[in-house]
């Protein structure tokens, strides 16, 4: 039984009859005809794309990263205030240890623990910013003997200093293991980033000691 419709072809046919051409090139379609696009509507993510543009690629120098910052602050103007604001919320919750402000060399909790055995003692490797310092001045002095002693006292220190970065190293590196067995743990590395903490001057540690030297580590 065939049921009264057209199909398809027929209803093709139908429109393209319906739609006249006269010679002087203008149409003659009956009223409230639309003629099809011809192409399937797209979508609303392929349309918003377009309309974007595309996508730049992620910055590969530095200095791409500084430049394209500098355009971001051109379109999107910011006030000193509010800049200083965001500076100094940063610098705070670095301090305090927060892992989304620390730098990339700072996250995990292996260096956290690594940051609390270096804080929670004290070590000699802390004195080798005021001995730099005690260098200079005995090179101003104009006294040779003066000279000689902080010399031999510089050398003697820095010796101390090397050996006890050197076990300290490999002390952190053993207790790390212990304590993160999962975790893939770089001696080298490791020693090195707890001999620059130690280095440092307690007060200006970043991020600051959560440990005092004596204190128990959780």
């Amino acid at each position: 039984m065939r049921f009264l419709r057209r199909n398809s072809t027929e209803e093709a046919a139908a429109e393209a009859d319906a739609v006249e051409v006269d010679s002087g090139g203008e149409s003659h379609a009956p009223k409230g005809y639309t003629p099809g696009k011809g192409r399937a509507t797209p979508r609303r993510r392929e349309a918003e794309g377009k309309r974007r543009g595309p996508v730049a690629p992620p910055p590969r120098t530095t200095r791409e990263a500084i430049r394209r910052n500098r355009e971001l602050r051109k379109q999107n103007p910011v006030s000193k205030e509010e800049r200083r604001a965001a500076a100094k919320e940063r610098r705070e919750r670095m301090l305090a240890g927060d892992e989304r402000y620390l730098l990339p060399r700072d996250r995990g909790p292996v260096k956290a623990y690594v940051r609390d055995l270096v804080d929670s003692r004290r070590n000699v490797l802390g004195l080798f910013m005021p001995l730099a310092i005690l260098v200079f001045v005995s090179l101003l002095v104009p006294v040779p003997a003066i000279q000689q002693y902080a010399t031999l006292v510089t050398t003697v220190m820095l010796l101390g200093m090397l050996l006890e970065g050197f076990l300290n190293g490999r002390k952190i590196a053993k207790l790390v293991r212990q304590r993160f067995p999962n975790e893939t743990v770089k001696g080298a590395a490791l020693g090195w980033y707890a001999f620059v903490r130690a280095s440092q001057i307690r007060k200006l540690r970043m991020p600051k000691p959560r440990l005092k030297p004596g204190d128990p580590i959780p």
